[in-house]
């Protein structure tokens, strides 16, 4: 599983910087460490989007549906019970760069959600939402129709892009560490060498003794 090859590659990071004692040679481990952090704390969040239930106190959860070259961009909102309340009550205000949503006295308290600076225009004639089960479904129309929209908004295409490792781990999650190893190996002393082939070891070690820290 993709999540615990980052786990092991964590904790190997985690040895490497416990022996190295040069800057030079501790920078390069610590910036592999960050991205390694933030991608399994990506997969968590994503994990726990996909089991929370929304609550009273909490916003609308939206979700975009799955990319396609048709007319229309499709984002889910979830609000429980949104289809019992007035249909007046269910308000969505559209411009070409944003859509905003607002729930009047939906148990007793207003809901809103609002997103801007989408990556593409759309059409505000041909905009829409659809009022269904616990849901409201926002249909943006595209300007262009027949093109893909890998991301809703510029900020969202943006932090996706500034995540991307800075190695290939498209096959192997453990390959972009594999690269800074080697590098680091290749560039280092004597007794960085050594430094880093007892790091593997022990960390080799702790993982077969089931000592290894999560």
């Amino acid at each position: 599983v993709a999540s615990e090859e980052l786990q092991k590659d964590l904790e190997e990071v985690k040895v490497l910087l416990e022996k190295a004692t040069r800057k030079r040679i501790r920078d390069t481990p610590i910036a592999e460490k960050s991205k390694i952090e933030t991608e399994i704390k990506n997969k968590m969040q994503q994990k726990s989007q996909k089991k929370a239930e929304l609550l009273d106190n909490e916003k609308p959860a939206a979700v975009v549906g799955p990319i396609t070259t048709d007319k229309f961009v499709k984002i889910y909102i979830t609000l429980t019970g949104v289809h019992q309340v007035p249909p007046e009550n269910v308000q969505v205000h559209f411009t070409e760069r944003s859509f905003d949503l607002l729930v009047k006295n939906l148990n007793g308290k207003i809901y809103s959600m609002i997103v801007n600076n989408l990556l593409k225009p759309i059409s505000v004639e041909g905009s829409s939402k659809k009022v269904k089960t616990d849901t409201v479904l926002i249909l943006c129309r595209k300007k262009v129709e027949n093109t893909r929209r890998d991301y809703l908004t510029q900020v969202e295409k943006e932090c996706k892009e500034k995540e991307k490792p800075s190695y290939d781990t498209e096959t192997d999650p453990s390959e972009g560490l594999m690269n800074v190893l080697k590098k680091i190996y290749e560039d280092g002393d004597d007794d960085m060498k050594r430094t880093i082939n007892k790091a593997w070891v022990e960390s080799r070690e702790k993982q077969a003794k089931g000592d290894t820290e999560f």
